[in-house]
């Protein structure tokens, strides 16, 4: 029985909760074999309240026809017994019918009369014990039957003599065939086990059933704050039962203190930048002014701050928005909305910006982090297009987003693109620009676990490749 709850549970789990330390597992488990324990510790004990009753009734029908074999017993003038049949069970007429009775004189050398049933097999009590009057035991009958024995001493008078005194003590026994009570036993038992069998399956098809509606509201949980990460959802929502509705509540209230503690940081973040560039616009004026040798040190040294100050202050705006969950941004209107910009922008150069994307794809991330990226990378295709830049987005078979940016401009040699990402070096002063584009936009697609490839485009140009999270 243990091995078929075993393998029941197993394939109970096996659709659903493929591992075993799960709390599922667990409480099924532990149901089970408790059931397991309950149930057989009731099939024992049903089972010998059932064989101790069986063994009861069958030793009251012993003494039954043993009563009534006695009440039809007459003295013989002989000194015999003689048995009326109309008063016996008419079993005791067939041969080897599996009861039997037997009356053995007390005198020594009597004949020991025998019913028809034993044909010329007499009794031979082999276990006996006396209680009230009767004699219980065991013994081996006809065609080794194993028999159960019950006798009573019985004095008859005898009424050859004159004497009033004179009697005879005889021995009635009766006989039973036990392999009845043991039939009915098995019977008993074989339909307790398929009885208990199907209980098994059926409690733990109940408890399987219990424990996914138990903990259904928990996976409802883990939904939400799958939408939530998804960007389809800004809190959890719904009806808790009272277990789990406060930690939903707490959960809510993290999310909200989250996105607090990001837009304070985010606060402090323009504020820093705002501080620091001022000053350092005021000494980039200073040292233009001043023409000289400590002026252009100077100027170069502004340049450099003001390369690193954009460089750290969107990698920490950037890591401080991917705290935030819930972040989800559609793609295609940014990418429309800062086609227009650039396009604008570049009017006077004949610049074409066309932009190829999805109205469903979707941007795990913030806003004006994929319009930091998207930005640079069409920005520097701009700048260097001769007049067409093309905009692709689509989602990659493994799940993510593609952003790919296209220029028919001079391009970039395969051996100076790991310069350009790794230090942000500028290899032409001729553009106007940092020089920090490139490497921001790749340190902010790392920070969401996606990256920036560079390769040759389709129109003889520069291809960025931008990977990021996608939803969906």
């Amino acid at each position: 029985m243990a091995l078929a709850i075993a393998l029941t549970i197993r394939q109970l789990l096996a659709k659903t909760a493929p591992r075993f330390d799960s709390l599922a597992a667990r409480l099924i488990l532990a149901a089970a074999v408790w059931t397991a324990i309950g149930l057989a510790a009731g099939g024992f004990v049903l089972s010998n309240a059932f064989t101790s009753a069986e063994h009861d009734n069958f030793d009251t029908s012993l003494q039954v026809d043993l009563d009534g074999m006695i009440a039809a017993a007459e003295p013989d003038p002989n000194g015999a017994v003689s048995l009326q049949e109309r008063f016996l069970n008419r079993r005791f007429a067939r041969v080897y019918s599996g009861l039997y009775w037997q009356i053995v004189p007390a005198k020594k050398g009597a004949p020991v009369q025998i019913s028809h049933s034993l044909f010329d097999t007499p009794i031979h009590l082999q276990e006996s014990s006396e209680s009230h009057g009767l004699i219980w035991g065991y013994a081996t009958g006809p065609d080794n039957q194993r028999l159960r024995v019950l006798g009573r001493r019985v004095s008859f008078p005898i009424s050859a003599t004159a004497r009033v005194d004179d009697s005879t003590t005889y021995t009635f026994m009766v006989g039973g065939d036990l392999s009845i009570v043991d039939h009915e036993i098995s019977e008993f038992n074989g339909t307790l086990i398929w009885s208990f069998v199907v209980l098994v399956f059926g409690l733990l098809l109940a408890i399987f059933i219990q424990v996914r509606v138990g903990l259904m509201p928990l996976r409802r949980l883990r939904d939400a704050l799958a939408r939530i990460r998804d960007g389809s959802a800004r809190r959890l929502e719904g009806k808790y039962p009272a277990e789990i509705a406060p930690l939903a509540t707490e959960l809510n209230s993290l999310i909200e203190h989250s996105a607090e503690v990001v837009g304070r940081a985010r606060t402090h973040v323009s504020n820093l930048a705002h501080y620091l560039k001022t000053p350092l616009t005021v000494l980039a004026s200073e040292a233009e002014a001043n023409p000289s040798p400590l002026g252009d040190a100077v100027k170069r040294q502004v340049d450099v701050m003001r390369r690193q100050v954009d460089h750290y202050l969107v990698r920490a705006r950037a890591a401080g928005a991917l705290d935030v969950l819930g972040n989800s941004t559609q793609v295609g209107p940014v990418l429309e909305d800062l086609s227009r910009v650039l396009q604008r922008i570049h009017e006077r150069r004949g610049i074409t910006v066309e932009v190829d994307c999805p109205l469903s794809l979707a941007f795990r991330g913030d806003r004006q982090d994929i319009e930091e990226m998207a930005g640079n990378l069409m920005d520097n295709a701009c700048k260097w297009a001769r007049a067409t830049v093309a905009v692709t987005a689509r989602k990659r078979p493994d799940g993510q987003l593609e952003i790919d940016v296209e220029d028919d401009g001079p391009g970039l040699a395969p051996e100076d693109r790991p310069r350009v990402l790794e230090r942000g070096e500028r290899l032409d002063e001729s553009v106007p620009g940092s020089g920090l584009g490139l490497s921001i936009v790749r340190d902010i697609a790392k920070l969401y676990g996606g990256g920036l490839e560079l390769g040759e485009s389709r129109q003889g140009g520069l291809r960025a490749i931008l990977i990021l999270p996608a939803i969906g």
